[in-house]
């Protein structure tokens, strides 16, 4: 298909635009060659052979629409490309022209040529590669998206600590996105593997929504400090080969005191309940083989179902779930795949397709002291993302940051902040998002001013169960006092169910405490006080 038409040029629905054309009669132009060339040879017999098949050769690679050179005439295996065609083999028949011709014409071009396939902001040559499974199934996938996990980890934590009162919000994060770096470094050294930041460093206040990076430039924006007791997100990511974590926290700077413990606890019961009703269901059944498959057979929940549940966890705390709060599964160089899950969708938007063994999902909550309305800041939007869309772009800032984004993040958001010249950059970047070369991500915040707070882990679904890769530290339930507590038995049901099964060496040690257990020691040592 080109352009949503059918291409008259092909006659055999087997052949399509884009694959390997070794010239066959399915193809047009590769008959009309074949003509031609038996044409030449009959009026220079022999002598013009070498003549009849450069020309065919040359008229061949403009008309016929595989755009590669025809091979009619001789016998060729071809390998396996990186998008895992099969084998094309053709036998040399006896109305053939005679292969020498072309073997001789064409062995130094095709020594030369080389497949290509884009991974993310480099080149893989297939002349290196073997077909290379990208999924789950692949033991190297899991050990990639775990190396990355343990590096945002390792960065959240350090850059946790530097939220104090007074600190610059820009300081922060370009400190946050050094130590991505030189962490990145110490890894897959010497392999010819892409790797770098799946997300920058990020530092949103109170009341903001999405991740936000103050630019130097802006002098306003760039001498916000954290004051005590807010409630910080902190997001940040790096990935290997392409294979990305993105990892989210809500931290208070100072004391944790009043509404911000109901805060803290509504995340986290609803992000633990979210986790949960991603497990695909029967996957952890015990029993009977008949057991496990009426398990199997139970529907997953609507996301308007799940989206109920939820409420009901943040209601207990008097929160509300944030508008819009979107998770979406993981691919390779992508961190917005085919599917996702909407929660509370203001204006009615659905979202699409339900987890499954062998996904890997970035896992969103958002929760608001407020009524979890959203709208846009004034701020200026700094995170962007490339898209896979081109467009003529006319300015030179713009070709300029374009190249840059291209080499150091692919297909993964940035900021601004990140580019070499962070002015040239803001004029560049214009055109670039009007052109929907850059996706720019809006600077959103609570509609009421009211504090947020926000939590995003990076999971993998196995035969196993959910494996959180890259997640928030666990919240130590013990320091936080309220007397609200939730009380919805179907709740507090869920939240008893494991999200993995256990493993003999597991078993052994010490058991955690479910997450419903846990929710009514909370309460309860609230009442003794």
């Amino acid at each position: 298909m080109v352009g949503g038409r059918e291409n008259p040029r092909l006659v055999s629905s087997k052949l399509t635009p884009g694959r390997q054309c070794i010239g066959t009669p399915d193809c047009l132009d590769c008959l009309l060659n074949i003509v031609l060339v038996a044409l030449v040879d009959l009026v220079h017999p022999h002598q013009h052979m070498e003549l009849a098949g450069i020309f065919c050769i040359c008229i061949h690679s403009l008309s016929c629409p595989h755009k590669t050179p025809p091979h009619p005439f001789y016998q060729e295996t071809r390998r396996p490309n990186l998008h895992s065609q099969p084998h094309i083999q053709r036998k040399a028949s006896s109305t053939d022209f005679p292969s020498h011709i072309y073997l001789n014409l064409l062995s130094d071009t095709m020594a030369e040529k080389k497949e290509v396939e884009e991974v993310g902001y480099g080149r893989l040559t297939s002349t290196d590669s073997r077909i290379l499974d990208y999924t789950l199934n692949n033991p190297d996938t899991l050990t990639k998206y775990k190396s990355a996990a343990q590096i945002s980890q390792k960065v959240l934590e350090a850059v946790s600590a530097l939220c104090v009162a007074g600190e610059k919000i820009v300081t922060i994060c370009d400190k946050g996105d050094k130590l991505l770096d030189e962490e990145i470094a110490k890894v897959y050294r010497g392999k010819k593997i892409l790797k770098g930041i799946s997300h920058p460093t990020t530092v949103s206040p109170s009341s903001f929504v999405t991740p936000y990076t103050p630019l130097l430039s802006d002098e306003a924006e760039a001498a916000r400090t954290l004051e005590e007791g807010e409630a910080v997100k902190i997001q940040l990511g790096a990935q290997i080969d392409g294979f990305g974590t993105i990892v989210c926290d809500t931290i208070i700077v100072g004391p944790v005191e009043g509404r911000n413990v109901d805060l803290l606890l509504a995340t986290y019961y609803a992000n633990e309940l979210l986790l949960r009703l991603m497990v695909p269901p029967g996957l952890l059944a015990t029993g009977t083989d008949e057991e496990k498959a009426k398990a199997a057979k139970v529907k997953a929940p609507t996301q308007s179902k799940i989206t109920s549940l939820l409420e009901k966890v943040v209601k207990s705390y008097d929160c509300n779930l944030v508008e819009h709060t979107t998770s979406w599964q993981f691919e390779r160089n992508e961190i917005e795949g085919k599917k996702k899950i909407i929660l509370a969708p203001g204006d009615g938007t659905k979202g699409d397709g339900t987890p499954e063994v062998g996904d890997v999902w970035g896992v969103e909550m958002g929760v608001s002291l407020g009524s979890g309305k959203i709208k846009n800041f004034e701020n200026r939007a700094t995170l962007h993302r490339r898209t896979t869309l081109t467009y003529a772009l006319k300015r030179p800032s713009s070709k300029k940051i374009l190249n840059e984004v291209v080499k150091k993040f692919g297909t993964f958001p940035f900021s601004l902040r990140q580019l070499e010249d962070e002015r040239d950059a803001k004029v560049g970047v214009v055109e670039c998002v009007r052109g929907n070369v850059f996706r720019q991500y809006e600077v959103v915040g609570d509609k009421d001013g009211e504090t947020v707070g926000r939590l995003l882990t990076t999971i993998a679904i196995t035969k196993n169960g959910l494996q959180k890769l890259a997640a928030p530290p666990a919240l130590d339930l013990s320091k936080l006092k309220t007397e609200k507590k939730i009380t919805d038995e179907e709740v507090l049901a869920i939240l008893e169910q494991p999200l993995a099964k256990e493993t003999k060496a597991k078993s052994k040690s010490k058991k955690k405490k479910p997450a419903k257990k846990a929710a009514g020691a909370a309460a309860e040592s609230s009442d003794e006080e």
